[in-house]
């Protein structure tokens, strides 16, 4: 065997939604902040993405984490999040992966109860909080950087549809949310081809129409998610609800989806539908859940905002070495569109 790179890397999974965490053979980055070192991988070093996330060791439905050295004093160690099209700022199940493949790999130090720490994703410090049982974190808990609402109800055309209304929304990612009922869709899972091709119809006529630009970094992208989001109802009293986060290029988000979770708590408070520390209850459109509130009022810019709070559990399904021979004719890996959409 002769590999020219190896890397290793836990396997996680949290609401069926697979994020991989890459804990060696990397290396740290350039980069004064964990957003410069994103900007670093984005444009200097994609080949580990693609091999990682491409095919033939890959697929579309992967993302990935790059574990980098903090570079704020408060965080014991930074993350890069890698999705299938792009770098996003932020990922809530990606932190719940990353947050319990360190604990449980003990290259943080578990203490049980409860542990407490904080990571530096490219968005800013997340303060994380793990409940943690015999080895085990059967809880982890995210307080998110601010989310708010950029548009309620704002007019979209889209072709097939004439004239729609979604809202816009930053969570960590800025989103297009819309009512599924406005497509008859039910959000479950024998229509996921179709709400897979909406999703990413609608999501770049929202791009197009509706420009939007992160008042505290421009650089942050704009909208990339298409949120489909299913009827409020109270469930032993619990405000619940589905939805379905269609990811670029084309596919599901399998779990409730974090950023997703905190673009919704935004649109529900300035809607007034929600009062500060009230529970949510945010299912994925194969029935997995995350639990969320919003801790406290703030603003971004001119923009009111809410810090959401959202939380869930991950699981390792594997350890393993992904390696690369120099011989191999497929060094970034390919896409083909039966499974990657174009």
């Amino acid at each position: 065997m002769r590999w020219s790179r190896v890397v290793n890397v836990v396997k996680c999974h949290v609401g069926g939604e697979i994020n991989n965490v890459v804990t060696g053979g990397i290396g740290d980055v350039p980069g004064a902040t964990v957003f410069e070192k994103m900007r670093y991988f984005r444009d200097h070093r994609d080949n580990l993405r693609q091999l990682l996330l491409h095919e033939p060791r890959g697929s579309v439905t992967h993302c990935v984490n790059f574990i980098v050295p903090a570079t704020h004093p408060d965080a014991q160690l930074g993350y890069v999040i890698a999705e299938s099209a792009e770098y996003p700022v932020m990922s809530g199940s990606n932190t719940m992966c990353v947050a319990t493949a360190l604990l449980e790999t003990g290259m943080i130090e578990m203490v049980e109860p409860v542990t407490d720490l904080v990571l530096e994703s490219p968005a800013g410090l997340i303060k994380i909080r793990c409940t943690c049982e015999n080895g085990k974190v059967t809880s982890v808990e995210l307080e998110n950087q601010p989310a708010f609402a950029y548009h309620l109800d704002v007019p979209l055309e889209l072709a097939g549809y004439g004239t729609i209304t979604v809202d816009v929304a930053w969570g960590g990612m800025a989103y297009a949310l819309a009512d599924a009922r406005q497509f008859g869709l039910a959000l479950t899972p024998d229509e996921g081809r179709d709400i897979c091709g909406l999703g990413q119809k609608l999501k770049t006529a929202a791009a197009e129409q509706i420009p939007v630009v992160h008042p505290e970094n421009p650089e942050f992208a704009g909208i990339t998610q298409t949120e489909f989001t299913g009827p409020l109802s109270r469930v032993d009293g619990v405000l619940t609800a589905r939805n379905a986060v269609v990811v670029s290029p084309g596919r599901l988000d399998r779990s409730p989806c974090g950023t997703g979770t905190s673009a919704r708590l935004a649109v529900l408070s300035a809607r007034g539908e929600i009062a500060i520390g009230e529970q949510f209850v945010h299912e994925s459109i194969i029935g997995s859940r995350f639990t969320s509130s919003i801790v406290r009022d703030t603003r971004v810019g001119d923009y009111p905002a809410v810090v959401p709070r959202v939380s869930g559990q991950a699981y390792i399904t594997e350890l393993s070495q992904v390696g690369l021979d120099p011989a191999d004719p497929f060094p970034t890996g390919y896409t083909l569109s039966d499974t990657w959409p174009n």
